[in-house]
């Protein structure tokens, strides 16, 4: 007799992914940005570097900030939602039960089958109430400790994400355009790879994914070169 395995289920957790990407694609750009603005502007590698990690630090508690802050409140919207629900399913159960009705039928029930889940769905209300805020609302629930851990995410992210186009100008030995161009080259690696990893967890190529947060991130390094260069007239 064979024994049976339990099969691990592998699933996304769309939260932890998303705030990984916003934190390390936004912490990478903006001080990519900075440095190449300010290697346009002056030759002066301590300031350039004092610049870049003040960016640093102001970027990840704010990132980090934002993250808890947006999350509590799409924690609260949807405690609020909740219990307006609640409230129609007990003031107008007609209505809500209509609405799902709509959904059921949405699926493609019909006839005595679709007025059999209606009554079967009714008669739980919290599964009643769960379809509700999935299904009619949009809305998915918010854990009490997910606006801390997307804060803590954003917020290592943004500083691993910062810190990479940064190191070849903590190197004594490799002059501020050298270091540009490096700076460059490895974060435009690191974006790619963001993208890459974005995709294999998903869905899409691979190459087009890593292009397309290579292009973004590397389009608003530019813009700061581009400030740089014009600063550097004044």
């Amino acid at each position: 007799m064979h024994s049976v395995h339990p099969v691990q289920e592998r699933h996304i957790r769309q939260g932890l992914l998303s705030d990984f990407i916003l934190g390390s694609q936004d912490g990478m750009v903006n001080v990519l940005g900075i440095l190449l603005g300010l290697a346009a502007a002056t030759s002066d590698v301590r300031l350039i570097i004092i610049a870049a990690l003040a960016a640093l630090g102001a970027e990840s508690v704010s990132m980090g900030a934002v993250a808890y802050t947006s999350t509590l409140a799409r924690q609260r919207v949807y405690q609020a939602e909740t219990r307006r629900e609640l409230d129609e399913m007990r003031t107008v159960p007609d209505i809500e039960r209509e609405e799902v009705r709509t959904i059921f039928r949405d699926w493609g029930y019909e006839g005595d089958e679709l007025e059999e889940l209606v009554r079967k769905i009714e008669s739980k209300p919290k599964a009643m109430l769960d379809m509700m805020m999935a299904f009619e609302l949009k809305l998915a629930p918010v854990s009490d400790v997910q606006p801390r851990n997307s804060a803590f995410i954003v917020f290592g992210a943004t500083v691993v994400g910062s810190i990479i186009p940064l190191i070849p100008f903590l190197i004594p030995s490799v002059a501020v355009p050298s270091a540009a161009i490096v700076a460059v080259i490895i974060s435009g690696a690191a974006l790619f790879g963001i993208g890459w990893y974005e995709a294999s967890i998903t869905v899409g190529p691979y190459w087009k994914a890593g292009l397309r947060m290579l292009v973004i991130g590397l389009a608003a390094g530019f813009a700061g070169f581009l400030l740089g260069t014009f600063a550097k007239g004044f």
